[in-house]
Parts: structure tokens; C-alpha cells; sequence
């Protein structure tokens, strides 16, 4: 085999799908490969044309369009199209031109056909969307399969194959490539004493050095990406795949203990997993108007009971629904800046609740709100926070996530304020633990920044968790707040069920169920000073700090996951019968199975609230 040939097959046997194809496969290919070069503007296909190959892009970028000219899909290197197409009898529906110089490759669709029929592993990659991906999701679930629930519960660590490969600053642009090439790598990771400092792209390479002529003898310094965004190990992939897709990066840095650990690419994780939500989060920032993001959001209850039945925990499904959450709240702030102008001074948007927890189940109302930077002037920077923030409010609530009946919102003056203020505002409801400060303790200690300058969101949660923790009287009341919502479980361990209104005979999930275990984890919390904001991290940490034993925070996380997997089950049923999801669950719905371990972890919770009665009143 010439070293072309050698070449191609290398390059395919590294992306998904083809690297399901045996080696003996991956060997004859390449001589029923041709080669194209694609200048940037050229059209590859039209609506209407007859397409006759499988496309896959070597280097560049090619955009695919629908016939209004809505952006669908931006590929880059390793990605396919041309599929439906071919699928469709080889007339195309969408419009395929090159966005970048690109190299392509071009399989013939007997090729193409003849590896579908010979390789189902093959087929299934390129199985229409809803078809046997979405049949085989549950197989895959049960069994574990070879990725087992992805980009859910997988963590980023998971992809660390080889050491990092580094390099540090000085070396010059030649031997950077060199290295690349060697050690056959799409980038490098630019360190100074084990601390990540930069990171060069092949894409760098072209577009930095060749097309702009700089001599290979510059110092690597001169090209790199300094200070770039990355992602920490124990991170979840799905949050890997949300940064890079906000921050268009196909390269993403993995920090381990402060250290460099290696790096994920978006191949990396295509080839862990291609379901759904991946295209969902995807498309979420290729969307260019509230009215496509509304498209987006409203694949959310579908993919909630998908998640469901395919057996994924009550955990890493609020991690999901949350990250879309975040997503689309990110766009539309991204939009208001695009609509508005870049901000006078530095803000960040937070949220609050269940979205900051990363425990939401389905589309809910919305709460947030704005820490600003000090410098702040109503006069001169007023009338723009007040535009950004209707924008993105308005936004949210034509997506379905709609106004906070409390007005817990950025919208509200009170809400959008500089960091003095909301120092003061906690100060305040620490010092006098009044019922209103209590309730808003509540909502407000549920915080997480998702977009802006983050460092205004952690000096304030620095300054809170150091007034909160060991303050004995505050956290009196605060555990006093947390035993105001009991478990529906009676004297003789029977249920106690609502009377009257249009949820009689039923049992409230939510209020009674999931938030006393909130409410507990908290209050942990705040006595630790964890800055964890998910219930089940407070859980886990407030463990390690001794606030809890091991065994009363398994029993909760065991009462928390099984209360929570009820309920989602029970709004996926209402969702498969064109209902509306709610909390409300009816005993006779439930199976004997159901109502004994669920009567168990009500109990668990009942134990462990008396024990926080204790400890804190």
C-alpha cells in the first residue's frame, strides 16, 4: 500500500464510525477513496442535485444549509455528510458548501452500501435518527453496553488514554509540528512547570503560520492560544461537550488536581457516544433567533422520558436537563450582547434552585438574577442591564420556562444589583433569620453562575460561606425552615394523601419527598462551608467533613435517587399520555414494589430530620 493509501486508512480507522470497521476492512477502503480539494466558498451540492458519495471531511469545514438557507450543520475534520442523500435515493435536500480551504474525501455509494450490509455495527451509526439508535437505547442501557449510559455518567477522566502530550513555550514553531506529526496528535498543550499556559491547534498551524507566512523558526509563544478554557477531570463529558460547543473549540484541556492531564476532542466524544442530547446541545448554539431555540426546548419532555426508559439515574438526568437549561439561557444572553452591545462593565448571570443544583426534571419556571461589578452606575450603565436582562427573560419564558411567580428574576431591580449589595442582602438574612430571610436563604443559597465574569459569583460565595458556617443560631433556623416540609408518611407508616382540590388522593413528590432531603443537604452544608451546590456533592462532602455519618448520607442518597426516579417515571407516563408532568403521584398508580420502598425512604427521611431536630434546635 502506497503511503497515500496508508494515510487515508490511518486518518479513518481515528473517527467514528469507521473505526468499527475490522482492520481487514479498514486496509481495502482507501482504494475506493477519491480525493478532493474544496476552496473556500465552493458548492459542494444543491438541493435537488444527485449526490453519489459519502462525504468526510479530512481538513476544513463545510456548512450544510436547508433551502431558506437556515444553517443545520457546521462538520469539521472526521465528520460525515452527504448521508441523507444517499439515503434518500442520492437526491439531495440540503445545501453542502466549503467554509474553510478543505480536503475531502469522497466514498462511492456502492461503497458505502456494501460496508452497511456486510457491518451492522457500521449501519447502525448512519440508522435514521428515532429508528433502531432509539430501539437498541434500552439494550444498550441494561446490558451496559461498551459506553454504558456516555456522556451522562461518564466522566471526563474516562477519556485519559496516554499521557499529555506537552510541550513548553520557547520551542519553536518547526519543532512544535514536529512533535505533533511524531507523536501523532491534532494539538498541543503549552505548559510551564506542570501549569497549562496555551495550546496550538493544527488548526493554529494553517491558519496562524502558512497562511500569514510567519517563518517556522518564531518561538511557539507567538501563535498560541494563551490562558485557554479548559475542563476538570471529574467533570462530566456532557459538560465537556457544552463547553466546547459554547466556546466553538475543538480541543479541550482536562485539569487534574491543577496539573495537566491530557485532552478531549470533540471526535473523542462523538465516538463515546452519539445520542440525541448531543445534537440537542449542539444545535442549541447554532440557533440565531428565540423562536429556534423554542424548536429546541421543545425536545426536552421527549428526551426526559427517553432518559427515563432507557434506565439513566434520577442524578445524572437533572444533570442533563439542567445543562440544557443553561445552555439555552446561555445563547439567549449571548444574543442580548450581539442585539445590545458588549457590556459596560462585568456582570454575572446566575441562577438559582433546582437549575443551580443541576436537579432539574423538566421545563419549569425560571430563576435568576445578576451580580454586578462594583463600579456600577444606574445612570450611566442602568438602561442596558435593564434591556439584557428583559431579553433574556422574555426569551426563556417564550421557551417554556416560564416567569418566576415570586419574581425572582434579573428583571426585578432587586435582583439585579452590584456585589455590595448582595453582600449586604446575605449579611442581612444571616444576621436576622427572619421568615422572609429564611425563605430567601433558601432560594439564594442555591446559587451558580453560568455565564459572565465568574469571579463575581465566587467572591460571593466566599463571603457567605464564611459568614454561615458554624453560626449556630443562623443554622438553628435554617434547620427549623427544613422540618417545615415532612415526609407524607403517617403514625403507622401509612401514607398521608391530599384531600379535596384537583389533587386529591395524591401525594406530593416534590414538596414532600425531594426537598426535605434539599433542605437537609443545605443545612449540612452551611455548617461545613462546602461550596458544593448539587445535593447529592453536598451529601458526599458533608461526609468528609464529618457533619454527617457515612451511613445516614447513604441511606439519604439511597431515599433521594429512589423518590426522584418515582417521580421522573411518573411525569415520563404523563408525558407518554399527553399530559402535562407533575408532582402529584396517585398510591394506586404505584406497585406494591413502589409503595413499600417508597414508604422506606420517606422513613429514612422522617430519622434523619429528627436527628438535624437535635443537632441544630
Amino acid at each position: 500500500m502506497d503511503i497515500e493509501l496508508i494515510e487515508i486508512r490511518d486518518f479513518l480507522k481515528q473517527h467514528h464510525p469507521f473505526d468499527l470497521l475490522p482492520q481487514e476492512a479498514l486496509e481495502k477502503l482507501p482504494k475506493s477513496i477519491e480525493v478532493r480539494y474544496a476552496r473556500r466558498g465552493t458548492v459542494l451540492f444543491e438541493p435537488g442535485e444527485e449526490n453519489k458519495f459519502l462525504w468526510v471531511v479530512r481538513t476544513g469545514a463545510v456548512e450544510t444549509l436547508d433551502p431558506e438557507g437556515n444553517l443545520l450543520a457546521r462538520l469539521s475534520e472526521g465528520e460525515c455528510f452527504g448521508v441523507r442523500a444517499i439515503l434518500r435515493g442520492g437526491i439531495a435536500v440540503n445545501r453542502c458548501e466549503a467554509i474553510e480551504d478543505s480536503l475531502l474525501y469522497l466514498m462511492p455509494v456502492t461503497e458505502f452500501d456494501r460496508l452497511r450490509e456486510a457491518y451492522p455495527q457500521f449501519a447502525f451509526f448512519f440508522s435514521p435518527m428515532g429508528g433502531d439508535r432509539l430501539r437498541s437505547a434500552r439494550e444498550l442501557a441494561e446490558t451496559g453496553g461498551e459506553n454504558g449510559m456516555g456522556l451522562m455518567s461518564a466522566k471526563v477522566r474516562d477519556m485519559l488514554k496516554r499521557a499529555p502530550v506537552t510541550t513548553s513555550a520557547d520551542v519553536s514553531i518547526q519543532q512544535a509540528a514536529q512533535q505533533m506529526s511524531k507523536e501523532g496528535v491534532s494539538c498541543l498543550l503549552v505548559t510551564d512547570g506542570g501549569k497549562l499556559i496555551g495550546i496550538v491547534t493544527d488548526k493554529d498551524l494553517r491558519n496562524r503560520v502558512v497562511a500569514k507566512g510567519i517563518a517556522y523558526d518564531h518561538p511557539l509563544s507567538e501563535i498560541m492560544t494563551t490562558d485557554p478554557i479548559f475542563i476538570q477531570a471529574d467533570d462530566y463529558l456532557f459538560d465537556a461537550l457544552l463547553t466546547m460547543s459554547r466556546s466553538n473549540i475543538r480541543h479541550l484541556p482536562i485539569i487534574d488536581n491543577g496539573e495537566v492531564a491530557g485532552v478531549v476532542t470533540t471526535t473523542n466524544i462523538i465516538q463515546k457516544q452519539t445520542t440525541s442530547m448531543v445534537y440537542l446541545v449542539g444545535d442549541i448554539y447554532k440557533r440565531n433567533s428565540i423562536a429556534g431555540l423554542r424548536e429546541v426546548v421543545k425536545q426536552v419532555p421527549a428526551m426526559v422520558m427517553n432518559l427515563v426508559d432507557t434506565g439513566a439515574s434520577a442524578h445524572n438526568i437533572g444533570h442533563v436537563v439542567s445543562t440544557v437549561t443553561d445552555a439555552i439561557a446561555t445563547r439567549l444572553l449571548q444574543l442580548a450582547e450581539e442585539k445590545f452591545g458588549e457590556p459596560p462593565i462585568p456582570y454575572s448571570w446566575i441562577v438559582v434552585g433546582s437549575e443551580a443544583r443541576h436537579e432539574q426534571t423538566a421545563l419549569s419556571d425560571q430563576d435568576n438574577g445578576l451580580i454586578l461589578h462594583d463600579s456600577y452606575d444606574e445612570a450611566q450603565h442602568g438602561e442596558y442591564f435593564r434591556n439584557l436582562s428583559k431579553f433574556v427573560s422574555d426569551g426563556l419564558n417564550d421557551c417554556g420556562y416560564i416567569y418566576c411567580p415570586g419574581d425572582v428574576m434579573a428583571t426585578n431591580d432587586k435582583w439585579r444589583q452590584p456585589l455590595s449589595q448582595w453582600k449586604k442582602y446575605f449579611a442581612k438574612w444571616i444576621d436576622t433569620p427572619e421568615p422572609e430571610a429564611l425563605m430567601l436563604s433558601s432560594v439564594f443559597f442555591d446559587m451558580r453562575s453560568i455565564y459572565g465574569d465568574e469571579s463575581l459569583y465566587t467572591n460571593l460565595r466566599e463571603f457567605v460561606l464564611k459568614k454561615a458556617t458554624g453560626n449556630r443560631i443562623f443554622l438553628s433556623f435554617m434547620a427549623g425552615n427544613a422540618l417545615t416540609h415532612q415526609p407524607p408518611l403517617g403514625f403507622f407508616k401509612n401514607f398521608v394523601l391530599i384531600r379535596g382540590g384537583e389533587n386529591d388522593h395524591t401525594f406530593d413528590l416534590k414538596h414532600n419527598g425531594v426537598v426535605p432531603i434539599i433542605d437537609l443537604a443545605r443545612t449540612y452544608a452551611l455548617d461545613a462551608g462546602l461550596s458544593e451546590v448539587n445535593t447529592e456533592d453536598r451529601l458526599k462532602a458533608a461526609v468528609e467533613k464529618k457533619i454527617i455519618s457515612q451511613a445516614g448520607a447513604n441511606d439519604l442518597l439511597d431515599a433521594l435517587e429512589f423518590i426522584s426516579i418515582t417521580r421522573l417515571r411518573h411525569q415520563a407516563r404523563q408525558i407518554r399520555n399527553s399530559q402535562k408532568a407533575d408532582n402529584f403521584m396517585p398510591p394506586d398508580d404505584m406497585s406494591h414494589f413502589e409503595r413499600n420502598h417508597l414508604k422506606d425512604a420517606f422513613n429514612v427521611v422522617k430519622t434523619m430530620q429528627s436527628a438535624l431536630a437535635s443537632a441544630y434546635t
